[in-house]
């Protein structure tokens, strides 16, 4: 990878262009109508490439290569990075280096995309997409120089994205005995875009995968390892309580409430009860319609109009989905690390979740995939039990990551096999969640 630069950097400059003109010209056009089809109207091919093959399948990157997508095709990352080389090159502020903005970015990205329909018209598309993209340009305008602060800092599913690459097979190891000895290889430091203290890498979280250190010093070397080995062996040392926040009541519970609140009898049973309660107090405004598009679903012409009632509702839903979740699970895995007389331990314990947290999202943002897929008549008889095959492997996954995490914490098999037991119980209120989206609504 690192002899071959000038191509990778040709193919992210091709996939630039392709996303420019995927997610600016189906705005432009009028929405589909019931005859349209994937192969005959640009808006709904776009669809299926950005939500029903990209997104999901960016994810399953993670999981099976490590953060490639992030460091050789990701556009707004080279497009971050390209605009540094010739920006400001100021010093990153303290404020935009806050643990927190990944966790943050992701739950307002997840509830603003659900409030104007993201998935489903362009337009939202757009601002969201297109929203995200001005921003990392700015950023890279703004500060570092040829680095990529966006992406480290800011990028609403990079806090996400580095969960995932923790499970990867594959990583750069670095030889820190070698690297100190500077024997050999090549001695010039490399650009390490995402900000990386290459001789101190021991995770994959942060890393792109971009092969630029690759042989740095004889020193560091793209290895298999055990997938998840990483959660195991270091997960005590590299787990922060801003990832198990973002884990557990986001990518978990916070995505689980924006896929729920569409399909769930009692979002529905709530919304009617409070639409008698307005009507009853006269509250019209809260049934009415004029929001704006880029604040709330409004297609008139495909009878899709969400009034203010949906709008708080929505984002209620979602806030209490991803609270109650989050909060059940990470109780569990206090009182688990108390099992290992252990007090702290909670989030290494909680990067046992990631394998469900990964599927969850996945299996969730396929349903795009399925629903177009069914439109254009083909039949997907397969998917209900690829579905509980693939939430049945990823908690057995994380079950065995906590099993092997606990022995970090303690020797004795009794008080591991009652952190794992309690580890067991969240994973299955997590199934459960998902399983009423798929097989019981």
């Amino acid at each position: 990878m690192r002899r071959h630069g000038r191509l990778i950097r040709g193919v992210q400059w091709a996939i630039v262009l392709a996303y420019a003109v995927l997610v600016v010209l189906p705005a432009l056009l009028p929405l589909p109508d019931d005859a349209a089809r994937i192969l005959n109207h640009l808006g709904l091919f776009a669809q299926f490439l950005f939500w029903g093959i990209w997104w999901p399948f960016v994810l399953l990157s993670m999981v099976l290569l490590g953060r490639v997508w992030c460091g050789v095709f990701c556009p707004e990352g080279a497009l971050s990075e390209a605009v540094s080389r010739h920006g400001r090159g100021r010093g990153i502020p303290r404020w935009m280096r806050w643990g927190g903005w990944p966790a943050g970015a992701f739950v307002i990205t997840t509830i603003y995309g659900q409030l104007v329909s993201v998935y489903q018209y362009p337009q939202a598309a757009l601002l969201v997409l297109g929203g995200s993209t001005v921003a990392a340009v700015l950023v890279g305008a703004w500060v570092g120089r040829g680095k990529r602060v966006w992406c480290r800092h800011l990028c609403p599913v990079g806090g996400v994205f580095g969960l995932l690459a923790r499970l990867a097979p594959l990583h750069f190891q670095v030889d820190r005995a070698r690297w100190e000895a500077r024997t050999g290889g090549i001695t010039h430091l490399p650009n390490c875009a995402p900000l990386i203290d290459i001789r101190r890498m021991e995770s994959a979280a942060a890393c792109h995968m971009c092969g630029r250190c690759s042989g740095q010093r004889d020193a560091v070397t793209l290895v298999a390892r055990a997938p998840g080995s990483e959660i195991v062996r270091h997960g005590a040392n590299t787990a922060s309580g801003w990832d198990t926040a973002l884990l557990l009541f986001g990518l978990i519970g916070v995505a689980m409430g924006a896929f729920h609140w569409g399909a769930s009898p009692g979002f529905v049973a709530l919304r009617v009860a409070l639409a008698d309660w307005a009507v009853e107090r006269g509250w019209w405004w809260l049934l009415s319609d004029n929001a704006p598009w880029w604040l709330l679903t409004h297609y008139p012409q495909n009878q899709d109009v969400f009034v203010w009632l949906d709008g708080v509702l929505i984002v209620a839903y979602i806030l209490a989905t991803g609270l109650a979740v989050g909060a059940a699970l990470y109780g569990l895995c206090l009182v688990a690390a108390r099992a290992l007389a252990r007090p702290g331990a909670q989030h290494h314990l909680a990067l046992a979740y990631v394998p469900l947290g990964g599927c969850g999202a996945f299996l969730g943002l396929s349903m795009t995939t399925v629903t177009m897929l069914r439109h254009e008549g083909l039949a997907v008889p397969w998917v209900d039990a690829t579905r509980a095959l693939l939430l049945a492997g990823a908690a057995l996954w994380g079950l065995w990551l906590a099993w092997q995490s606990s022995a970090v914490h303690s020797q004795s098999r009794a008080r591991r096999a009652l952190a794992t037991g309690l580890i067991a119980v969240g994973a299955g209120l997590v199934v459960a969640g998902w399983s009423a989206l798929f097989f019981w609504w």
